[in-house]
């Protein structure tokens, strides 16, 4: 699940909308809000998202939200470490290959310090 997928679920729950009535409302079927949710389709179009959003009546808190949340919600990521020391590549690398036996703190650890 992605952080844009899961908050969205979170936003659907809390307006108690199923996932076939927000299909309806924004145009899609439910197996591609399933897929979105669960990180398995990548980022929507602008307008996509603005027609998903828009179905919830999102508050522009909730908008504003999810807009940040998108940035950092594609499931296929590729870094670019070209130009950049050795270190870096290596870190990319090491994390590429690691990072599915890591554990949420060694997650929440290592995206604290990213944060920063």
């Amino acid at each position: 699940m992605t952080p844009f997928g899961k908050e969205l679920r979170k936003m659907r729950a809390s307006r108690s909308v199923t996932m076939k009535q927000h299909a309806v409302a924004c145009g899609v079927t439910p197996a591609y809000l399933s897929a979105l949710e669960h990180g398995h389709r990548g980022n929507p179009t602008e307008e996509m998202a603005e027609r998903i959003v828009s179905a919830l009546h999102a508050q522009p808190f909730e908008r504003d939200t999810l807009e940040k949340l998108l940035r950092y919600s594609r499931p296929i990521v590729r870094v670019d470490t070209s130009g950049l020391s050795p270190l870096a590549t290596e870190l990319a690398n090491q994390l590429a290959e690691n990072i599915a036996e890591m554990s949420e703190t060694e997650l929440q650890e290592i995206l604290n310090h990213v944060r920063k």
